[in-house]
């Protein structure tokens, strides 16, 4: 059952990540900042290759297993660059539970699959799930309105559903690999990517205009999104993606709770039962 520790690790590094990167990218172009984070990422993934010597594996890896990888790398990229654009344009506590609704998605891919069997308590935390994301879409405190308001709920819903797909890429793509070198190559995919983006975008001219703080909220988010993906893929390793993708998915609460305290971001009473309702079909999911 150590898969279960890695998977609440997981959680709790993904919920302080988005908190962090919520401050990082408050001044800066959210694809540029995505940029930034990978790297950072991608240097601490490679170094636990080494440090665990995984790094032998490369020469053996099959076609198939590189295939998977690199779709799940494209389908991170893709995520990122959605879920980082949608925070830059809503609050951390409306976007988040529509990324985190990425489970409901995830499980029926599984089930398709992946072969992986849905029982019922996991039917009722689907619809549990479903419907505590609907509540905490709350547009009354919202800032934004409009176009605005529409713009950060489309990135958001393509987070999620990028998300999904990572998960399932992810897990045909490891199970014959250490989980850390899945991870480090999964990594270079999404750099490449978030670098062609900005290239194209232009958006590396911003490079020179980024402040001291943003530089340190977005070194310390890449360094927890790092810990979070090495707890993730290591809990997907061992454990079924139907049970480990929902755990993960308990990081809306660290986040949650991050956001009032350092952002001031509160909830309303619709959003606080929303919360409770998503809670409560993620534990259902593990029963």
């Amino acid at each position: 059952m150590l898969w279960l520790l890695f998977a609440l690790g997981s959680a709790l590094f993904a919920g302080v990540t988005a908190i962090l990167a919520k401050i990082g990218i408050q001044n800066v172009n959210s694809t540029l900042a995505t940029a930034i984070r990978t790297v950072v990422v991608l240097l601490f993934s490679w170094l636990l290759v080494f440090l665990v010597g995984s790094q032998a594996q490369i020469g053996s890896l099959s076609g198939q297993t590189l295939f998977f990888l690199i779709l799940s790398g494209l389908s991170t990229g893709a995520s990122w660059l959605c879920y980082f654009r949608a925070l830059q344009l809503g609050d951390v506590n409306r976007v988040a539970p529509i990324d985190k609704s990425s489970t409901v998605l995830t499980i029926l891919l599984a089930f398709l699959f992946l072969g992986e069997p849905i029982s019922f308590p996991q039917v009722l935390g689907v619809l549990g799930i479903g419907a505590g994301t609907l509540l905490m879409i709350d547009k009354s405190g919202t800032q934004a309105s409009g176009s605005e308001d529409r713009k950060w709920l489309i990135f958001a819903c393509l987070s999620a559903l990028f998300a999904s797909l990572t998960s399932l890429f992810g897990k045909m793509g490891i199970e014959n690999v250490e989980s850390n070198l899945g991870t480090a190559i999964r990594t270079v995919v999404v750099l490449i990517m978030a670098w062609l983006m900005v290239l194209v975008s232009g958006q590396q001219r911003g490079l020179k205009s980024i402040g001291r703080k943003s530089w340190l909220f977005l070194f310390l988010s890449g360094i927890t999104t790092g810990l979070s993906w090495l707890c993730y893929y290591r809990a997907l390793q061992d454990g079924p993606a139907s049970v480990v993708v929902p755990i993960d998915k308990l990081s809306i609460l660290v986040t949650i709770v991050f956001s009032s305290l350092v952002l001031h971001e509160n909830l309303s009473r619709r959003a606080v039962l929303g919360l409770l309702l998503l809670l409560a079909g993620t534990g259902a999911m593990l029963l």
